[in-house]
């Protein structure tokens, strides 16, 4: 019957269907995988056909048949699918699916306005020919549907109006290559830029979302994360919200620091008013954050900070709790809640904490971060002087209501402030950290604006970039890739370009990295260890030791080709301090595993040459960019074998890698009995993590009495997480039974999240 079908070309022809044309596309894709029934994709397909159908939804219809049968027992369709949908796409950007020359290519694309027009005046057309050279496009085969789906719909060059789209994988990753190092001198880059796009064409290194879609585009600003102090003015809660519509239009996740302003109530302008308190102010924030949709890739996302002992903070807790009314509440950000040792002491002895407006108390803001001792001096002292405006509450009440928002929403978050200060890269008596971002793992000093030219402000860019553990085979891998990595996010910093002032200035001062891991659950799977028994505990400790020596070892190198970075002296690393001297040793009581690389050697070079970077690593959830190398997300272990994310596109099935052959060995999220292994593992990679860790909490209500979670296991692994050394704790996710069917999840896209977000890489 379907021979008498008629299609419609892409030029309006019509002409009879070509089943045998779709028989051999079919084969083609099936080349090597196992489990596929082409008879079956095509018969599938066929029943959609009908008379006068487009080309280009036969390809569709294909595609969308082959991904439907993506499971368990044929995990393979998933790169047929991917095949499929790589011819389709080549088809609609090049109308053909040899791509053209890498040269013709760019002068095409700057004449469109796609690309930087400096890719053409700082390379030759003799290195365009080089570079084309070394392009292998059969990468494009090594991707999984559901990382097609996403660099489609997020990464690659489109018009987002028309969904006309213009660029291939390949010429992505090697353009991005080129930009970064397109100020090397002539006679290295090359090398680089081959290294570099053989790193992150083979998924060895994983790039973030803003610099996988801008990098080679005429807009320049790559970095993933962006963290905002606001002082106590209204000069300064203007400037903040202005900086934060600047930063949001560019696609930065967003981290607030509004723990100065001051409690309602407070006199205001010598007393002929009072104030109004934080709440109109978080509110004013939260406009300025959803004011941009992020170029229809997403909507802002910010996570506002401020102190337990700040005298709203029972109204503050519950701003996103869906009880209540508009005006009391403030649902569409995410809360950082800061904490210290001396407010869990007043926990665990059953005591109270008293609450002020941080006017009230002089100093008591800045020594909350810089000193811990002087903190706890003045603290005490103001509680007990009769003329400062206090309230005290039961800590077991507080931190009970803490938990309870935590669970209820999922995204009220932890800041172990004195964790972050004393385990630092920074001083605190010249750079305090105050605050994190959206998603609480990158821990940099900040400074507030009085407007937004102002010359002394600070605002912390951070720039991310992850190495996929399931590529590493040997530790010793690490030495090349972190070279690699710590060479391109460094060139960042100089490469894009800064909207605001203060932003620039810290970032050039302090050139902070954040480089983490994706596929650690794959790596433990494929080493035969698990999260939940301590089996993992040595390896996590061996890994994350050589990630981190090998990147400060590539740091130093840097610095002694180029210079170490303008305010290196506020690091700890400049004092000689390195994160082996000052992580928690409780951690010694649950690894035993000695240093095996030579930190000595190291710090006499750091000692000698310096770093480039203030910091380097940092541990992100990575969402979208794990999806791309088809690899498990961050650290987290896998909720099921097959995972489904919503997207734009319908439901993207991804299966776990080397599923058939390591299925045993995956532990997944909620057969995990408790939290305990996993904060575990967490603790022990803080100890060489100069930033800090994406670390979540996960609670499978059946597994307690009556289905519920008792308030004692909340606080218990409360403290254990302190008591680690960890210094965030991000999401606490609850089980809610939706995903038991047949072992499959499927990610909620909640508002101003991380997922497909802005610090995700």
């Amino acid at each position: 019957m379907h021979h008498s079908l008629f299609v419609t070309k892409r030029d309006g022809r019509k002409e009879p269907i070509n089943l045998d044309k779709i028989h051999r596309v079919l084969t083609w894709a099936a080349i090597g995988l196992n489990n596929i029934s082409i008879s079956q994709v095509k018969l599938s397909s066929q029943i959609q056909f009908y008379n006068g159908i487009k080309t280009i939804n036969i390809h569709e219809t294909i595609i969308k048949t082959a991904a439907d049968l993506i499971s368990e027992d044929t995990p393979d369709y998933q790169y047929m699918a991917a095949r499929l949908a790589i011819f389709h796409l080549r088809k609609k950007a090049y109308g053909q699916f040899e791509p053209p020359s890498l040269y013709t290519h760019v002068k095409k694309m700057v004449k469109l306005g796609k690309y930087d027009e400096r890719l053409l005046i700082d390379y030759s057309s003799q290195e365009y020919i080089v570079m084309n050279s070394f392009i292998n496009h059969w990468r494009d085969m090594n991707f999984s549907y559901a990382g097609v789906q996403q660099l489609e719909g997020k990464y690659l060059i489109k018009n987002r109006v028309n969904g006309k789209i213009y660029e291939s994988a390949q010429f992505l990753y090697v353009l991005i290559a080129a930009c970064l190092f397109s100020s090397y001198p002539q006679e290295k880059r090359m090398n680089y830029i081959k290294n570099f796009y053989d790193a992150i064409s083979t998924f060895k290194i994983s790039l973030p979302t803003p610099i996988m879609s801008g990098v080679r585009t005429p807009s320049r600003q790559f970095s993933s994360c962006v963290l905002i102090e606001c002082a106590d003015t209204l000069n300064s809660i203007n400037a903040t919200s202005s900086a934060i519509i600047k930063y949001v239009s560019q696609r930065a996740g967003i981290g607030i620091n509004a723990g100065q302003i001051r409690a309602i109530g407070s006199p205001i302008r010598s007393g002929e008013a009072f104030h109004t308190g934080s709440i109109p102010f978080y509110k004013h924030f939260q406009t300025a954050v959803k004011s941009c949709s992020q170029g229809g890739v997403r909507g802002g996302a910010a996570t506002l900070f401020y102190p337990i002992w700040h005298f709203e903070v029972e109204n503050l807790l519950v701003l996103k709790n869906n009880r209540g009314i508009e005006e009391n509440r403030v649902r569409h950000i995410d809360y950082g809640l800061q904490i210290n040792k001396l407010m869990y002491q007043r926990m665990i002895l059953g005591k109270n904490i008293t609450l002020f407006s941080p006017s009230d108390v002089p100093h008591l803001y800045d020594t909350f971060f810089s000193n811990q001792n002087i903190f706890e001096k003045l603290y005490v002292q103001y509680e007990n002087d009769i003329h400062i405006r206090k309230k005290h509450i039961k800590a077991i009440d507080l931190f009970s209501l803490i938990m309870q928002e935590r669970t209820s929403t999922g995204r009220i978050y932890i800041q172990n402030v004195d964790h972050c200060n004393t385990h630092s890269a920074f001083d605190p008596n010249i750079a305090p950290i105050r605050q994190s971002n959206l998603c609480l793992e990158i821990t940099l000093p900040t400074k507030s604006l009085n407007d937004i030219h102002d010359k002394n402000g600070e605002i912390a860019l951070c720039t991310l970039s992850a190495i996929n553990l399931g590529s590493i085979n040997n530790l010793n891998d690490l030495a090349d890739l972190t070279t690699l990595i710590v060479r391109g996010l460094d060139a960042v910093l100089d490469y894009q370009d800064y909207p605001v002032f203060s932003a620039r200035r810290g970032a050039k001062g302090r050139r902070s990295l954040g480089i983490g891991v994706i596929n650690f659950a794959y790596y433990l799977a494929k080493n035969g260890v698990r999260y939940s028994d301590g089996s993992a505990n040595n390896l996590t400790h061996k890994t994350f030791e050589a990630i981190q020596y090998y990147l400060l070892s590539a740091s130093c190198e840097l610095a002694k080709e180029k210079g170490s970075c303008p305010w290196f002296h506020h690091t700890t690393y400049y004092q000689g301090i390195l994160p082996i001297d000052t992580y928690k040793k409780y951690i010694d009581t649950i690894c035993d595993e000695p240093l095996h690389l030579n930190w000595e050697l190291l710090r006499k070079k750091i000692k000698k040459y310096g770093l480039r970077n203030s910091t380097l690593s940092a541990i992100m959830p990575s969402e979208t960019s794990s999806q791309i190398s088809n690899s498990t997300n961050g650290i987290e272990p896998p909720r099921g074998y097959i995972s489904i994310k919503a997207s734009k596109n319908g439901m993207l099935r991804q299966v776990i890698p080397e599923y058939k052959k390591l299925k045993k060995n995956y532990e997944l999220l909620w057969n995990i009995p408790n939290n305990k292994g996993y904060l575990q593992l967490v603790g022990i990679m803080q100890k060489f993590i100069d930033q800090s860790i994406s670390a979540n909490t996960n609670y499978d209500p059946k597994l307690f009495p009556n289905g519920k979670i008792p308030m004692k296991q909340l606080l218990k692994d409360l403290l254990i997480a302190y008591k680690l050394g960890i210094k965030t704790l991000y999401y606490q996710n609850t089980r809610d039974g939706a995903e038991d069917n047949q072992s499959i999840f499927t990610t909620p896209i909640q508002d101003g999240n991380c997922d497909g977000g802005a610090c995700k890489i």
